[in-house]
């Protein structure tokens, strides 16, 4: 998927990925931050949105189990960047790392266990007061809305997966997902138990 996932993405959202990525860093103190990890960093997507606070000095370290992915990863920041390839739940960093953590679109592929192991990690990294911001998708509330989403989840994207890659199996996994991952108020619930 590495070859093609950014444009998949991008088209089949109608650009709304990286406008999503934008809103999820806001909020966050990326001015003085010395030190960023990004979750599931894939091609290094959200780096562009980090780049409009975090200053020059700044290290952001991306955290992917995919090498295609970790090896198309924007590395060109006017910030250092790192790439780690390795599973984020077995990743063993030292405590305290990170001023800032943050993920996009990586969290809907983990099951519950998987997901309160995450928020453990972010609790790990994250330095005493410092913050963190996911973005993921999640089925709308709303009945006949969900039922749209998922028609377009499970048989549109697909299809434009199929055009752009020539196989349409890879993409159709993101229905799956989604169905399963629900809804993003059960790993919030997960984070806010790290603080008690």
């Amino acid at each position: 998927m590495a070859s093609t996932y950014g444009h998949v993405n991008l088209l089949s959202s109608f650009g709304f990925t990286a406008r999503w990525r934008h809103q999820a860093m806001r909020g966050l103190t990326l001015y003085s931050a010395g030190c960023v990890v990004d979750l599931m960093s894939g091609m290094g997507e959200l780096w562009r949105s980090l780049g409009r606070e975090l200053p020059n000095s700044a290290h952001v370290i991306g955290v992917d189990i995919s090498p295609a992915m970790a090896q198309r990863a924007r590395r060109k920041q006017r910030f250092s960047t790192e790439v780690v390839v390795a599973d984020v739940l077995a990743w063993n960093p030292q405590p305290g790392l990170a001023d800032v953590v943050v993920s996009s679109f990586g969290l809907k592929t983990f099951d519950r266990e998987q997901q309160r192991q995450v928020a453990r990690k972010v609790a790990q990294l994250l330095k005493p007061g410092c913050s963190y911001s996911f973005v993921e998708i999640s089925m709308p509330s709303f009945r006949p809305l969900r039922a749209a989403f998922m028609f377009y989840l499970k048989r549109v994207i697909p299809l434009v997966g199929q055009a752009l890659l020539g196989d349409p199996e890879c993409y159709r996994m993101l229905g799956a997902y989604t169905e399963a991952f629900w809804q993003c108020y059960a790993f919030r619930r997960l984070l806010e138990k790290c603080w008690p």
